[in-house]
């Protein structure tokens, strides 16, 4: 048996399909599953239970994969750390994010990760679905919360704040309307933009100066799923809008909104709030890996400890 099918075989195990891994490797799922079948062929014995929707591990197939994945780890590691004086990473890292998260923060990275790996290939998935990072052959996900998952390490990559912002028309216009927003209780007369989570559509918290917490109830007719979207209508002057602070960095330094209550420290769940860098916790860690991190740290001005 080669090396190669070695890889097959864990990929496979992973994703639970021939069809995922012949997708992830460009070929077609028949050549996967000759691949499989030659391995139990020479080894005589059955890895995977097939089924119409999964692949599962026999007894044997679980024996062999523990056996087999740290011995492609520790050769990817001998490869990694005999190029590393002389090469730059290559590969492709698979990297999720949210959508808000990835076209704000990440999109405008690229280019100079580009520039600074240009043998590093990009698998940039944007989804708001926190996906499973081993099943989905992820490297490296951002997620806008520590994970609960042990089986997972976590890099803190920013702190977040949350902001109330509305546009300069909504703000004049409800001064003429003799509808103050000087405070956050003023928010009870307003019609405000709700991102349509639980935590997000009924009541925000406000921390003043001093450390007093209030909760403040908040009502509108108008809730977006998308935090995007939500950012377009705010902009339109539809009303005031609870944003994370790298969503509307942009808006506010050019003018397009202003934030209501700079005074106060807002929420909709934890004052204490993060994006975080999470990957699979394994004995090695790809350098294509590492270099992201570093470079996402780096840009997002949190330096490693």
């Amino acid at each position: 048996m080669d090396i190669e099918t070695l890889r097959i075989f864990v990929r496979v195990a992973q994703r639970g399909s021939f069809a995922v891994v012949a997708r992830d490797c460009g070929t077609d799922p028949s050549s996967i599953s000759r691949t499989i079948a030659g391995l139990e062929d020479e080894l005589q014995v059955r890895l995977l239970q097939r089924s119409t929707r999964r692949m599962t591990l026999t007894e044997a197939g679980a024996k062999y994969l523990a056996r087999v994945e740290p011995l492609l780890d520790e050769l990817d590691r001998a490869k990694d750390d005999a190029l590393t004086t002389s090469a730059e990473p290559i590969g492709i890292i698979r990297l999720t994010a949210s959508v808000a998260f990835g076209q704000k923060c990440i999109a405008p990275l690229l280019p100079e990760l580009r520039e600074a790996f240009p043998d590093l290939g990009i698998d940039l998935v944007l989804t708001d679905v926190n996906l499973d990072l081993v099943s989905e052959g992820v490297d490296l996900a951002v997620r806008l919360g520590p994970s609960r998952d042990s089986a997972l390490i976590g890099v803190k990559l920013a702190d977040t704040r949350y902001r109330v912002c509305a546009s300069p028309a909504y703000v004049a216009g409800s001064r003429e309307r003799e509808l103050p927003l000087a405070a956050p209780a003023d928010l009870a007369a307003h019609r405000c933009l709700l991102l349509n989570l639980p935590d997000y559509r009924s009541r925000w918290l406000f921390r003043d100066s001093g450390g007093a917490t209030s909760e403040i109830a908040v009502d509108g007719d108008v809730l977006i799923s998308n935090p995007l979207v939500l950012l377009t209508c705010a902009v339109n002057g539809m009303g005031p809008a609870l944003f994370a602070d790298w969503m509307v960095r942009d808006e506010l330094a050019s003018g397009a909104l202003v934030e209501l209550f700079p005074e106060y420290a807002v929420t909709a769940t934890d004052f204490e709030t993060a994006a975080w860098l999470l990957y699979p916790s394994r004995t090695y860690l790809p350098r294509k890996v590492r270099v992201v991190i570093d470079f996402l740290r780096r840009e997002f001005g949190h330096s490693a400890p």
